[in-house]
């Protein structure tokens, strides 16, 4: 269950995203540059529809997001980026700020962090590293 102090669909910034942060759009989803982005061309792909869950999504709507996940991909490819992160944070505990479904697309560069092993699994430090663990 997503926080209840999360805005609605009424104060929503990805329901009226501001236009400079649209990168391209799908008659279902739209996706839209990170206002606050981990790394350059940290991109967000939401769907139109004000729903908080993935599994809310209707097949068409999971078909229009993942195809502008590739797109955006394929734009970054293009400007030499190689390796990404891509996440959902699923819920208030799993980190959602936003309820409205969001599917961040996270380029990544060598060197960027110092070990990138684990990827998301770091989000429990103590628990990322498990090929040191015995």
């Amino acid at each position: 269950m997503v926080n209840s102090s999360i805005p609605s669909a009424s104060a929503c910034p990805f329901c009226q995203p501001a236009a400079e942060l649209l990168l391209c759009e799908r008659p279902l989803a739209l996706a839209l540059a990170d206002r606050y982005p981990l790394t350059p061309g940290h991109c967000l792909i939401v769907p139109r529809r004000h729903i908080a869950s993935l599994f809310d999504a209707t097949a068409a709507e999971r078909e229009a997001l993942f195809a502008l996940l590739s797109r955006c991909r394929e734009r970054l490819r293009r400007q030499g980026v190689v390796d990404f992160n891509i996440g959902i944070n699923e819920g208030a505990a799993a980190g959602q700020t936003i309820a409205h479904l969001h599917l961040h697309l996270i380029p990544r560069r060598s060197g960027d962090v110092a070990e990138p092993r684990g990827g998301v699994r770091w989000i429990f430090p103590d628990r990322a590293a498990y090929w040191e663990q015995s």
